[in-house]
């Protein structure tokens, strides 16, 4: 596939473009430095009425649901899924890195139709045209001590984003929403809020794990798409975290370390609900609960962090 090859002789031809971009504020929200720097076009993108959005707070199984969808809409065809890694076949709609490298916004001006696009923006941040035109979106948000460890863990091997330091104080940074894309509790709530209004299915993490069959079939439901248990199957048996850890399309082993150092963290750590038991002490967990309460007051919205 030209594009990938291009994209990625792109990104290993110019280490020199990546550091850690500090944080930019947004209409409130922090994003890297470049995104804010070229907020314009991305806010300003226009949508198609057939465009499909997976939206997720970063660290919320972005990457398992790319892959399960594209492979719902590819009948299943594993070899199709492999054409190319999951950064080509599903851009990221607000990732800018500095020239000569592509943003989201010119890799998906020039795709064609029917596009499937990734996005860590909060509902507000989302651009206006895909509200306009009626677009599907799929969200996926995931308990949030589990959000916090792995997105921890990401910060440490993810060379472009803000250095994580220490345990205790990115949990601090993570309560007060001082991390890239801002705060989880605003961002998981906002969607939930407004899935009522618009073609939002809302999908948990954890039912994933639980049985992700069944959350198969809720997705085709949503998409349209009609395919044979077998196939469910087949799709089932290769999302699962072990295969897509091995996947070179699916573990970003593909970018260079100088963008994703992976000797400090693997993109794919461990997909687990109830990691956060390993990190959380009990004053930090007493602490990070009361806290979750008052921010989340008011809502129904309600996540498992256990099963």
């Amino acid at each position: 596939m030209a594009d990938d090859v291009d994209y990625t002789r792109a990104l290993n031809e110019h280490p020199e473009v990546f550091y850690r971009y500090p944080l930019k504020l947004v209409h409130g929200v922090p994003l890297m430095a470049p995104i804010a720097q070229q907020w314009a076009p991305i806010e300003n993108f226009q949508a198609r009425p057939d465009d499909l959005l997976i939206a997720t707070y970063p660290k919320a199984g972005t990457t398992w649901m790319q892959e399960v969808v594209d492979l719902i809409l590819n009948g299943g065809d594993v070899e199709k899924a492999r054409r190319a890694p999951t950064y080509v076949r599903i851009p990221f709609l607000e990732i800018c890195s500095p020239p000569p490298l592509p943003s989201g916004v010119s890799q998906l001006q020039n795709a064609p139709s029917p596009r499937v696009i990734k996005t860590h923006l909060p509902f507000h941040l989302v651009p206006k045209s895909f509200w306009e035109k009626k677009c599907k979106v799929i969200y996926v948000g995931r308990n949030a001590k589990d959000n916090l460890v792995s997105y921890f863990f990401f910060d440490q091997m993810n060379l472009t984003q803000p250095d994580p330091g220490p345990w205790e104080e990115y949990i601090k940074k993570f309560m007060e929403g001082q991390v890239a894309w801002g705060s989880w509790y605003d961002h998981v709530r906002h969607y939930w809020d407004e899935k009522q209004n618009h073609r939002i299915l809302y999908v948990f993490y954890e039912d994933m794990k639980e049985d992700l069959t069944r959350e198969i079939h809720r997705l085709m439901d949503f998409l349209e798409v009609d395919l044979p248990e077998d196939v469910v199957q087949k799709i089932v048996r290769n999302t699962s975290f072990q295969v897509m850890k091995e996947n070179p399309m699916t573990n970003y082993k593909l970018l260079p370390s100088t963008i994703f150092d992976q000797s400090k963290s693997s993109f794919m750590r461990k997909g687990e609900v109830g990691d956060w038991k390993n990190y959380f002490t009990v004053a930090q967990r007493e602490a990070f609960d009361a806290d979750y309460q008052r921010k989340m007051e008011g809502t129904n919205l309600q996540f498992r962090d256990e099963l």
